[in-house]
């Protein structure tokens, strides 16, 4: 389900976030760290190709870029930024190392040719809407948010800050903004979007108390 240039984003991103959620400690805490953002992306990008399945479209992660830098389409960089990356560096340093900024992809959706016939009684016609594109980034947040619960309830390893990872991964790619997760949900569906966030709300707040 995953090509060799979403398995390369993905590994390569994972190494890099868990540099800078390690905060640069011992070699045991980054591969934990990595490990642990390497499963949360992989677990929501899976479910988000399984959601584009039954809309019968084509699901790629790539790393976030921002192109625009104003509300005029002439308002462009020459190149893209890759905000991904620079983003949770910047936020590391302004925070004093305290907070982790866990945005760092975005997904693409292209409809197959055969979405043309109806299938699985879910549309009567071919386009996307960003109703769709809202479910497909729902189904991600609500998949990290399901195993967070789980990998809690099963009592998975305190070292790997697997739970607090996955709920504040959530949180960030709620955000409304740019190709973020949230932006698609919040423009898909303003009610899916309060209630997945409402929900995220509420596990960071256990986040603190039982974690």
């Amino acid at each position: 389900m995953l090509d060799k240039k979403e398995v390369a984003i993905i590994v390569a991103s994972s190494i890099v976030l868990g540099f800078i959620v390690s905060g640069f400690q011992t070699s045991k805490v980054l591969w934990y760290s990595a490990l642990s953002i390497f499963s949360i992306v992989l677990i929501n990008t899976l479910f988000k190709k399984i959601a584009g399945y039954y809309f019968e479209s084509d699901v790629k992660v790539n790393l976030w870029e921002i192109k625009r830098y104003g509300w005029r389409s002439e308002n462009v960089f020459k190149r893209a930024m890759p905000a991904g990356i620079f983003l949770p560096i910047i936020f590391k340093i302004l925070t004093l190392g305290r907070m982790n900024w866990l945005a760092f992809l975005t997904f693409d959706v292209e409809a197959k040719v055969s979405r043309a016939a109806r299938r699985h009684d879910i549309y009567t016609f071919s386009e996307l809407s960003e109703y769709h594109l809202g479910v497909i980034a729902a189904w991600g947040i609500f998949a990290n948010l399901l195993f967070a619960l789980i990998a809690y309830l099963i009592g998975f390893p305190q070292e790997m800050n697997f739970v607090k990872l996955s709920i504040y991964y959530t949180l960030f790619n709620m955000i409304p903004f740019s190709d973020l997760d949230g932006n698609k949900i919040f423009f898909g569906s303003m009610i899916l979007w309060s209630f997945l966030a409402a929900i995220v709300l509420l596990g960071v707040f256990f986040s603190f108390l039982i974690i």
